[in-house]
């Protein structure tokens, strides 16, 4: 009877140890699936990291779902919602935002920053749809971000580069392939960009009256050479007089007492012109960038005896990533990511997976 006891008693105990086992690597396995975000793997040997994860946005966050690398875009010229493969997109959006002729690097920071843009309008990853793109999800304008296709870009370069500047595009998009940005574990869904600064980028609470964390101003030198580093814009009183009056008929404002009515002031961290009072009102300084067509909000204004002159430095709203300062960065050997970071502040690179894969 005693050895019959002590073989149910082993027994009984095998048995609870083994339910015990299956327990913790069930546990295990949920647990992976579940932090399978905070995973990460080794960028060469750099000390940044690169998330593995795929995109969730039913909390606007990243978790576990895949997405379906398909975009509808309306093609304005066209007047026509093609659908494509995302990583194509981003070929053509890079073919058409950044020059093929600058440094890799600078072109794979372009990649990531497209995609990431284009993927907060993919509706059918969860992203809200451009509401002016005919029911797209992003239009090919600049309005969203400039696309063109492979056979239209090629027609603008010699022949004898063609498969060399194309496959150049494909390298740095490929290379960066289901790469984004995001903040805190969540999408970013202002990967600002343009062309030029003016050696200092700008805070987004400065153009866009917004608070973004991951958009603030830093420094961009370099960009000396950039062919809208400065630009000079030249009208006579009478067409100021005109414009002002235009969008302001109480700003009592003639050619004669302009000269003593135009004054800028207040200039944000970055330079650009936050306040400039024109007659009796005031106005912001993107405001009178856009009355009058100039490059950016980073002006000086001289008066000459008929003439009102204006110089600008740098090209675009400033905010976010600077194209050419990305360049300037390649060329000092920085990489894609140190060149992201940089520009959009405490940013993390996460590698999203598709359906397909």
């Amino acid at each position: 009877m005693k050895n019959n006891y002590d073989y149910i008693r082993i027994r009984n105990t095998l048995l609870i140890s083994l339910i015990v086992i299956l327990i913790f690597l069930l546990s295990v396995s949920i647990l992976s699936k579940i932090y399978r975000t905070k995973k990460v793997i080794s960028y060469n040997q750099n000390n940044f990291k690169i998330k593995e994860s795929t995109v969730k946005y039913r909390d606007n966050g990243i978790g576990d779902l895949t997405i379906n690398p398909v975009i509808e875009v309306y093609l304005t010229k066209e007047k026509r919602i093609e659908k494509m493969n995302l990583e194509e997109y981003i070929k053509g959006v890079v073919a058409a935002e950044m020059p093929v002729g600058f440094e890799l690097e600078a072109l794979k920071a372009q990649a990531i920053a497209a995609r990431t843009y284009a993927l907060g309008h993919m509706e059918s990853a969860g992203g809200k749809k451009y509401a002016r793109a005919k029911g797209a999800d992003i239009d090919d304008t600049v309005n969203c971000q400039v696309y063109i296709s492979k056979a239209n870009i090629m027609k603008t370069w010699s022949k004898n580069k063609r498969e060399e500047y194309w496959n150049k595009i494909c390298k740095a998009v490929d290379s960066t392939k289901g790469m984004i940005l995001t903040y805190n574990d969540k999408i970013v869904r202002q990967p600002f960009y343009f062309s030029t600064s003016s050696g200092r980028t700008e805070d987004a609470s400065e153009v866009f009256s917004v608070n973004v964390p991951y958009l603030r101003s830093v420094s961009s030198p370099g960009e000396e050479n950039a062919p809208k580093y400065h630009t000079i814009f030249k009208f006579s009183y009478n067409s100021v007089v005109k414009t002002i009056n235009k969008y302001f008929s109480n700003s009592n404002i003639n050619i004669y007492n302009l000269h003593q009515n135009v004054k800028i002031l207040k200039r944000s961290e970055g330079g650009s012109v936050k306040e400039i009072r024109i007659g009796n009102i005031i106005i912001t300084g993107f405001k009178f960038r856009n009355m009058f067509g100039l490059t950016s909000a980073n002006f000086n204004i001289n008066f000459s005896p008929n003439y009102m002159t204006i110089t600008c430095k740098g090209y675009g709203h400033g905010v976010g990533m600077s194209q050419w300062g990305a360049n300037a960065m390649a060329k000092t050997g920085k990489n894609y990511i140190e060149i992201l970071k940089h520009y959009y502040q405490g940013v993390d690179i996460t590698r999203i997976k598709y359906l397909t894969e």
